[in-house]
């Protein structure tokens, strides 16, 4: 064989070698790209994503979009070529797939853990929208989660309303754990709850449950050198009219902010947007604070592609957002509900040369 011809073959196979060795070899790494971004105002799967009975609610006009990111399954597995792919894209990022998916954390627990975020994050959105139209948010303490194989299973079941434990008034979810702890493993606490399934009833006519109230004998586990029941406790919510989110196949707390500013426009009869393009994201508690999110560049990509002319961007995400701002998005900076407020009244009357601005410094 001529050494021309052997020399050619011989850089074929090798080529093809590393071809294989690209698409076989498995790396340990996940991929998060720009995903679906929804109008909070309209709707979504044949649904209106935000529902609201038993209050007069009002036309809208443009968008609140709130913004997602598309991540790979925990369970997918990643070859060399891919991993080469998305590192080399703008829109996409390459990340380690511990960071995303933990060691010690199962997919069903990742999902479990996104879903409750998500939940969470739907019942302070309410809480800071309704707050800030001065409207009426009960609070009491309910058991929020129940741990497999603890004393509690069977016994405490989540949506429990928690007044007392060992007759003593409970004002906080820290409350309970104190309480609890006071006693040695193998003590039994006494918790006096409101029935999950009296409470829903309760919650959905709009009132605050007041019973009946049962006492349950709770044993007691050690963990970490003290006494524990296995449940979790967290503040729920008594709103004064039924509201509900539908918005299917969305995990995490990221949609609070742009969920919050959909009820308040649906609720008020000024037309917050002035029916601009508007989207956005950012984490919210139940006093209306804005919080930092993941995989910002993505959702400014994703808002842009559908259009969005203005991005309401948390302040601790700024300097990142503003690294690589897609062309005709402007970044707004929000700390605060009051802020995205105050940023659409601007929007709206057409005054936007002082809106705060996102800047990489």
């Amino acid at each position: 064989m001529p050494r021309r011809t052997a020399t050619l073959l011989a850089s074929t196979l090798a080529l093809i070698a590393l071809l294989c060795a690209g698409v076989l070899i498995p790396v340990p790494y996940a991929e998060m790209s720009p995903g679906p971004t929804v109008n909070t105002l309209g709707e979504h799967g044949g649904e209106p994503v935000l529902q609201i009975s038993g209050h007069k609610t009002y036309d809208t006009s443009g968008h609140l979009n709130m913004t997602t990111v598309r991540v790979t399954g925990p369970d997918y597995t990643m070859n060399l070529f891919e991993a080469l792919y998305g590192w080399l894209s703008r829109n996409d990022a390459v990340i380690p797939h511990k960071t995303l998916y933990p060691e010690n954390q199962t997919p069903a627990q990742a999902d479990q853990e996104n879903a409750e975020e998500f939940s969470q994050s739907q019942e302070s959105a309410k809480t800071a929208a309704l707050r800030s139209l001065h409207l009426p948010v009960a609070s009491q303490i309910v058991v929020s989660s129940v741990t497999k194989g603890k004393p509690a299973e069977g016994r405490l079941h989540a949506g429990d309303v928690i007044t007392a434990v060992d007759g003593t008034a409970v004002k906080k979810s820290s409350d309970v754990a104190k309480l609890v702890t006071r006693h040695k493993a193998g003590e039994h606490v006494d918790f006096t709850v409101i029935p999950a399934a009296d409470a829903e009833a309760a919650a959905k006519k709009g009132h605050k449950p007041q019973g009946p109230e049962k006492t349950v004998s709770v044993g007691t586990a050690s963990a970490g050198g003290h006494a524990v029941v296995g449940i979790a406790a967290s503040v729920g919510h008594v709103f004064p009219f039924p509201i509900t989110i539908k918005l299917a196949d969305v995990g995490g707390p990221s949609a609070g902010l742009m969920f919050s500013l959909g009820l308040i426009d649906k609720l008020t009869p000024e037309d917050l947007t002035g029916g601009a393009f508007v989207a956005g994201t950012g984490t919210i508690d139940d006093e209306g604070h804005v919080g930092p999110i993941g995989g910002i560049s993505m959702k400014t990509v994703g808002a842009r592609s559908k259009g969005a002319e203005y991005f309401l961007t948390p302040k601790e995400n700024c300097a990142d957002a503003a690294k690589e701002t897609p062309a005709g998005l402007r970044l707004v900076k929000v700390g605060t509900l009051d802020d995205a407020l105050k940023a659409l009244k601007d929007i709206r009357r057409g005054d936007t040369s002082d809106l705060p601005r996102c800047t990489t410094g």
